[in-house]
């Protein structure tokens, strides 16, 4: 199955912008009459047959409101810093996007070597990989926010923080079993601050850990989310 992202969704229309529209004709060879499949982002899934195909985008009439399997009994926001590579951010990013995560907000941390990102880039990144995985339920993405802001406005059932100043510290596949909103915080390749750990435990966070192992960055996002998906299935 083919699965396009309608940006608008209007009584019974769908709605692609034009760079999914590009795609859909001239990529796939989509033309009018047409029977797509469509989401929009946040759990809706449609069949639509492609009614009209403009400059500036295309019109779908919907036909039919599907069930989808894409659903989860718990929310799951992992805050993660930046890398200084961006192909392993983009990486960790598309494999979040196909485990499943509902929200992801990058950090700046004391030791975090990139300052900057592209928010439209990384979207791009996501709607790829939600796509190709048939995802109906796409990650919110939050601007680069101070660490300090983050931890404390911030609330969930659970809220961890792993870390590497000591070992070993309580896995997270023990720490959040009945949790339905989960928050984890992932620290740049230096790691958090002591001050920073201490800033969140004082916020409510509890220290976590991820195995043995010392991982990096984008790993630790991966296996963090992998192992929540496994506490609730």
């Amino acid at each position: 199955m083919q699965l396009f992202y309608a940006h608008i969704i209007l009584d019974q229309n769908a709605y692609l912008d034009k760079e999914e529209t590009k795609h859909c004709i001239k990529t796939l060879r989509k033309k009018v009459g047409d029977m797509l499949m469509v989401t929009d982002g946040r759990g809706g899934l449609y069949e639509t047959t492609l009614v009209e195909i403009t400059k500036q985008g295309s019109q779908l009439q919907i036909t039919k409101t599907l069930e989808t399997a894409d659903q989860r009994s718990f929310h799951l926001h992992l805050a993660i810093a930046p890398t200084k590579n961006i192909g392993r951010l983009e990486w960790f990013l598309e494999k979040t996007t196909e485990l499943g995560v509902d929200a992801i907000t990058f950090l700046q941390c004391d030791r975090s070597e990139r300052k900057t990102i592209r928010l439209d880039r990384l979207q791009k990144v996501v709607l790829a990989a939600a796509k190709q995985s048939l995802k109906t339920t796409f990650p919110v993405l939050h601007p680069l926010t101070k660490f300090g802001t983050f931890v404390e406005n911030t609330a969930a059932s659970f809220k961890g923080i792993a870390h590497c100043q000591r070992s070993p510290l309580p896995h997270l596949k023990t720490t959040t079993t009945a949790a339905d909103q989960v928050l984890l915080l992932i620290g740049p390749e230096g790691d958090f601050s002591p001050r920073e750990v201490e800033q969140a435990l004082q916020q409510g966070f509890v220290e976590v850990g991820l195995g043995n192992s010392r991982l990096r960055t984008e790993t630790a996002g991966i296996i963090a989310c992998h192992t929540i998906h496994l506490m609730h299935t």
